[in-house]
């Protein structure tokens, strides 16, 4: 299967929160690179087409999201903003 992805991806496994219109349902990220991810949710009939990716471990890290693709209970998940690879400190 060829490859299509501009950014590879990293295989990971933390918790995170799909959140919508003051909604927020339990996911796991199973892989991320800077433009998306792939998620697992309990029903996939409940996730939004647009919605935020808030990580768990670090609320502050927040993905505003499109859903790609479902299979099964995963969620393909392309990132409306590319994310930065390196996060550059704010002037002071």
């Amino acid at each position: 299967m060829e490859e299509k992805r501009k950014y590879s991806r990293t295989e990971i496994d933390e918790p995170a929160y799909v959140s919508s219109g003051g909604s927020v349902m339990p996911c796991v990220v199973r892989n991320i690179s800077r433009e998306g991810a792939a998620i697992d949710v309990d029903n996939p009939a409940f996730v939004p087409q647009h919605f935020r990716l808030v990580m768990a471990k670090d609320p502050s890290i927040v993905h505003e999201c499109r859903v790609t693709w479902i299979r099964k209970n995963r969620i393909g998940l392309t990132f409306m903003k590319i994310a930065d690879a390196v996060a550059e400190p704010s002037p002071s």
